[in-house]
């Protein structure tokens, strides 16, 4: 499956530029942010339109996570709505795209994925030192029968 519909652009300057440059090179490895690897997520947003968004990458095993720290805000950032409503995403890794579900994550789960988010990005932990809440952590899991390389 891939996200069709018309796709709106980040009002954010550094996510824009991102994917453009993700868009042009056809891979993710053409970016990073603060040195680290990212995805890039493909999500229907709420408002109906096509959303991407680049994010840290955590994988393991094949599973990737997506942490909904922005930075440590009060708040979840924008994309958090997106998933929470529509939860079946594209993920690009690379030149690979596939079809994942996101599942919110709680209890022992999250705390186990919640150690792999920082060990990919140590800032992380410093985020939720910053904000009253707990911040969100989805697995983003695959979708039988769905991958191109």
């Amino acid at each position: 499956m891939t996200i069709t519909g018309e796709y709106v652009p980040s009002p954010t300057e550094w996510v824009r530029k991102q994917v453009e440059t993700i868009e042009q090179t056809g891979t993710t490895d053409s970016v990073q942010i603060m040195d680290r690897p990212v995805v890039l997520l493909t999500m229907l947003g709420v408002s109906g339109k096509v959303r991407k968004v680049p994010l840290m990458r955590v994988e393991h095993d094949g599973v990737y996570a997506a942490v909904a720290s922005k930075g440590g805000a009060p708040e979840n950032p924008k994309w958090y709505a997106n998933v929470v409503k529509n939860p079946v995403l594209d993920l690009q890794d690379g030149r690979r795209v596939s079809t994942v579900r996101a599942r919110q994550l709680e209890g022992a789960e999250r705390e186990e994925w919640w150690e792999r988010c920082v060990a990919a990005y140590p800032p992380y932990a410093e985020y939720q030192t910053k904000t009253d809440r707990q911040i969100p952590v989805f697995v983003l899991e695959p979708v039988e029968g769905s991958g191109s390389d």
